[in-house]
């Protein structure tokens, strides 16, 4: 079964519909799952489509995702909410490496706390039932265009 398909289980388990509107917004989510898309960002793409459809329609719908828990919203510290989709392989949000100098974001897929799970809960008699992870730093290595790193180092030399 697709995603799409999935997803609307997900909306009709819950008494919604996922009208024409919502499932273009969540087609720009699932072809930019790797941008983090802000409410902006979805609008913008969505709008080739849907040239009617306002920004508070995409915004309210965006929140619709987050409480049927299709989407979490994040926000990376650049203060711009942004949208990402849950995986259906795993049970518990991916994790993050974000680059505090140039931004760049990559996702960890692989569930690696799960060990720390299972001692919270044999220590503390807590049941973790999502759990999510940002690692922040630099990359030694960044070449990304324009990165902030890069131009402090050529201003040094």
């Amino acid at each position: 079964m697709d995603q799409i398909s999935n997803i609307s289980q997900l909306f009709a388990a819950q008494k919604y519909k996922l009208t024409p509107q919502r499932e273009a917004i969540v087609k720009i989510l699932l072809d930019n799952e790797k941008d983090h898309l802000s409410v902006e960002e979805v609008y913008m793409l969505v709008k080739n489509s849907y040239p009617h459809l306002g920004l508070a329609t995409v915004y309210r719908t965006l929140e619709l995702l987050c409480e049927l828990h299709i989407v979490e919203k994040m926000n990376f510290g650049d203060g711009v909410a942004r949208y990402d989709l849950r995986g259906n392989d795993h049970s518990h949000m991916h994790h993050h490496l974000i680059c505090s100098v140039c931004g760049r974001l990559e996702e960890i897929k692989d569930d690696w706390l799960v060990e720390l799970e299972k001692r919270v809960e044999r220590e503390y008699g807590f049941n973790v039932t999502d759990h999510r992870l940002d690692f922040k730093g630099t990359y030694g290595t960044c070449k990304r265009a324009g990165c902030k790193k890069e131009k402090a180092n050529k201003a040094v030399s």
